[in-house]
């Protein structure tokens, strides 16, 4: 009897530490993450954050996010606190989160820094490569207690981008130019994540030595890197109007081929699991642009 009393009291010890063990991750900037117990109420600060939420199985969890928030649709009912360019730190304040989820990239850092200031815990998210996407929902999901699902989102996306990388490695280059915007004319560097995805299609990204996230570049610099095809995104679905501004100049390769090419943003340009929609498109549209070699 007295060893099976001490027996559940040392396994009911056992289970009520491990129960309050902190959890500790680190984030994109290389900052550990302490929660003394997964996090219930949680706020994002942009879109791709609240969506890998979604992903990572703790939907539920999330309080308030930001503009343009909008996938999966239940994402839309959640209560916003600003843009991700400019957060209103009172309304995040007023919410009360146990775990704020941050863009290096895209928010004012000086803001989030306010946010750590008022003692709220911040994991900073920045994958710039598509692998990095499944560690940032494993990541997530540790901090919110969902890693059972998580980490079974995170498995599905390896073996799918393994089997993209399969199906196009080894297919010959096609020099790409990925255009953003058109006022300022706008294109991707190396360290942007669709650069990673252009090298799985087999492309070569013609601004990919340029080391900032989203340069700005000129006509006459795509002009005399002279791509072979051109893929743009714009506002959504609808191929944008400028696009075909290229057409004048009949002497580009893209223009000369007609590889011009249009590809929804939510699901190219989102750090998510999506991502992988858009990088098949994208290697589709590149597989046609290897095809005109033939033709034109």
């Amino acid at each position: 009897m007295k060893f099976g009393l001490f027996f559940r009291l040392t396994m009911g010890l056992l289970v009520s530490t491990a129960a309050h063990a902190e959890l500790v991750v680190k984030d994109d900037s290389g900052q550990e993450v302490r929660l003394k117990a997964p996090a219930k109420r949680i706020v994002t600060l942009a879109p791709h954050a609240a969506e890998s939420l979604y992903a990572a199985g703790a939907g539920d969890r999330l309080v308030g996010t930001v503009d343009y928030s909008d996938y999966p649709p239940e994402a839309k009912k959640v209560p916003r606190v600003g843009g991700y360019s400019r957060i209103d730190l009172e309304a995040v304040a007023a919410l009360k989160p146990d775990l704020v989820l941050a863009w290096e990239s895209g928010n004012n850092m000086t803001q989030v820094d306010k946010l750590r200031a008022l003692g709220l815990t911040v994991y900073v998210s920045q994958p710039n490569t598509i692998d990095n996407i499944a560690n940032q929902i494993e990541r997530i999901g540790q901090l919110a207690g969902t890693e059972s699902t998580a980490n079974a989102t995170a498995e599905r996306f390896r073996k799918r981008l393994d089997s993209l990388r399969t199906t196009n490695g080894g297919k010959p280059k096609v020099r790409v130019f990925y255009q953003i915007w058109k006022t300022p004319l706008m294109t991707v560097g190396g360290p942007q994540i669709i650069s990673d995805a252009i090298k799985i299609c087999g492309g070569e990204n013609v601004f990919g030595h340029l080391k900032q996230m989203a340069p700005n570049v000129t006509v006459e610099a795509v002009l005399e890197a002279d791509p072979e095809a051109i893929v743009a995104t714009g506002m959504g679905d609808a191929k944008p109007e400028w696009l075909h501004d290229w057409d004048k100049w009949t002497r580009m390769t893209a223009v000369k081929r007609d590889n011009l090419f249009h590809i929804n943003p939510d699901i190219m340009q989102r750090h998510t699991p999506r991502i992988l929609d858009g990088t098949e498109k994208l290697c589709a549209h590149l597989d046609v642009a290897r095809s005109r070699r033939l033709t034109k």
